[in-house]
């Protein structure tokens, strides 16, 4: 996915959902941060995110927008209306977040705005997930420097995660520094 079509996705959600807020929070948080980031943390066709004001209005998106709908197969990536408790960053992100401001769309006077996890804050979160494809676009995210180590590492206590969690996770990114 490329920062254009998150764009595209955000201005129809709020078009559907009649709201012009949405957080970002899955791993096409980061085209808030970088409008090229490497091809391995871009290769999802989906972008996870919910209206920030009403998040219950989350499954009108997937409806609208979602896996299989006619703007997927129109456009080839979509939308997945997801709730606050999808992902699991660490405390404080809500004052990280990375404003996106998404310019109007022509026939909308709506000019929508995405808050993106920010990114060492989206790859703890990826981390919490932990999935095999988490932990290569956090590794991918260390070598390319887009992530700062030190943040990382004093961020895994504020996980909301028990504690031998916050143990793995905290080996687990310690492995990935080591091969960088």
């Amino acid at each position: 996915m490329e920062r254009v079509e998150l764009e595209h996705l955000i201005a129809a959600a709020a078009n559907i959902v009649g709201e012009d807020e949405f957080i970002v929070i899955g791993s096409q948080a980061i085209l808030g941060s970088l409008v090229d980031a490497p091809d391995e943390m871009l290769f999802s066709m989906e972008a996870d995110f919910y209206p920030r004001l009403s998040p219950d209005k989350a499954i009108q998106i997937d409806g609208a927008l979602g896996d299989g709908s006619p703007f997927h197969e129109t456009y080839g990536f979509y939308a997945h209306g997801v709730g606050p408790k999808t992902a699991l960053p660490p405390s404080g992100w809500e004052e990280r977040l990375v404003r996106l401001k998404i310019p109007a769309r022509i026939g909308s006077s709506r000019s929508p705005v995405a808050y993106c996890l920010e990114p060492n804050d989206l790859v703890l979160a990826k981390c919490v997930a932990g999935r095999g494809r988490d932990w290569d676009y956090a590794r991918a995210a260390i070598r390319a420097a887009i992530v700062q180590p030190q943040i990382l590492l004093e961020r895994v206590d504020s996980l909301p995660v028990n504690e031998q969690r916050r143990l793995r996770i905290r080996a687990g990114i310690e492995g990935l520094l080591a091969d960088s």
